[in-house]
């Protein structure tokens, strides 16, 4: 279960996909946490450069690879807009990271865009869990999932 304390930094994940709109990129943002609560790095979504890895999930488990020690990497939480894609999840695994916590899920989003008649993506969404069977994962966060929709419905109505 997400704490009260913890909406924080799922509502900076908010702010970071709507920052990655305003900047012409899909809306998604996320927040790598410390154990001892302290942030400790943040991206949003730079797939509009035209590499389509650049999501902050991947980038954050970089991050944390070349600056963490396995122990603080396990001991993390990555706070993000929405569930990791399979590739994110991968690498979150492979370095070690701990618990995610997603505001929308991937099967929510996959609704949205089917509904907005949006084209399936190259690669299929799956739960985390399907591809991490290890990684701890909660969500969605209902209170903030009525935001993410309107920032994905904004992206795809452009």
């Amino acid at each position: 279960m997400v704490e009260h304390a913890e909406l924080a930094h799922l509502r900076r994940c908010v702010e970071l996909a709507a920052e990655a709109l305003r900047v012409g990129d899909e809306p998604f943002g996320s927040v790598l946490v410390g154990a001892d609560g302290t942030v400790l790095a943040e991206d949003h979504n730079r797939v509009a450069s035209g590499d389509r890895t650049r999501h902050p999930e991947f980038e954050l488990a970089r991050w944390s690879a070349a600056r963490l020690s396995p122990e603080e990497r396990s001991a993390a939480t990555v706070y993000t807009s929405g569930e990791h894609c399979p590739m994110c999840a991968a690498a979150h695994a492979w370095v070690g990271l701990g618990r995610i916590v997603y505001v929308a899920s991937s099967e929510q989003l996959t609704t949205w865009l089917g509904e907005w008649g949006v084209p399936a993506p190259p690669v299929r969404a799956l739960p985390v869990q399907e591809v991490a069977p290890g990684v701890v994962v909660e969500g969605p966060v209902p209170e903030l999932t009525e935001e993410v929709r309107a920032l994905h419905r904004r992206f795809h109505s452009a």
